[in-house]
């Protein structure tokens, strides 16, 4: 079941991120604590997004050249996020990533700029490396959900990429930073192996197939999957706030009673 999931999953992320929607939540009800699932979730997610980076690759989609210096900077924030959330409460972001995720998937349904055709750029790529890789890193190794999305976002804005050229390259820097957090958790000994290489072969047949939908269908159907995406990512974060603070209400008035 878990290696189905993880097909559909890699499938889902080549195409728009946002994947570990199905896989976090199967790996928790599969019995892993909080912290073994997100270990073991980038233990197989690296491999979906090889497999779709490499398809991209292989097609031509991927200026490996000018991307090197992001895929630099994405290591490194990543590698910092992954340290910094071992020492950082994360509930900042967890309340202002909905909110981005919902003005992008706005963004991604009216912008005239998000369609098959490249537009101008407005930084060149050593700026975008600098801030877009290593902001988007160090998110992606802190907290997470929507990476994928950012980093569409940013070839689509900023560096005015056509949207089948920005998934690309999307893809590239979301392994890149995949890699790196998966790194920290290995040396740690949290990843589950048994379970992340059952899933780790779904996630490399659904990335395959996810990019080469993307590279044979275009905007057309990358930019409705991204729309759905982001706003799946961000009802369900939303959900998880307020049911968290739901449950935290009655401990804290009993508390307040007891006092």
């Amino acid at each position: 079941m878990l290696f189905a999931i993880a097909l559909v999953a890699g499938g889902i992320d080549a195409m728009a991120g946002g994947g570990g929607l199905l896989t976090v939540p199967a790996l928790l009800w599969a019995g892993l604590t909080p912290v073994q699932a997100l270990a073991t979730n980038k233990a197989q997610s690296v491999f979906g997004s090889f497999a779709a980076t490499a398809r991209f690759v292989r097609a031509g989609a991927i200026d490996l050249r000018a991307a090197a210096l992001a895929v630099a900077c994405t290591f490194v924030g990543a590698a910092a996020g992954s340290v910094a959330v071992q020492v950082l409460a994360s509930d900042l972001l967890a309340g202002l990533v909905p909110v981005l995720l919902i003005g992008f998937a706005l963004y991604f349904l009216f912008s005239p700029r998000v369609s098959d055709l490249d537009s101008r750029r407005r930084i060149g790529d050593r700026a975008f490396a600098f801030t877009v890789g290593t902001a988007v890193g160090f998110y992606d190794g802190f907290f997470g959900p929507g990476t994928g999305t950012f980093f569409a976002i940013g070839y689509v804005a900023l560096l005015g990429y056509n949207l089948r050229r920005a998934t690309a390259h999307a893809k590239l820097l979301n392994f890149t930073s995949n890699l790196a957090a998966l790194l920290l958790f290995v040396a740690g000994g949290q990843v589950v192996w048994a379970l992340a290489l059952a899933m780790a072969a779904g996630q490399f047949i659904g990335g395959w197939i996810g990019a080469h939908l993307v590279l044979s269908h275009g905007a057309r159907l990358v930019r409705p999957v991204l729309v759905a995406v982001s706003l799946a990512v961000s009802a369900h974060l939303l959900w998880e706030r307020f049911a968290t603070a739901e449950a935290a209400a009655p401990a804290a008035q009993a508390d307040t009673a007891a006092q």
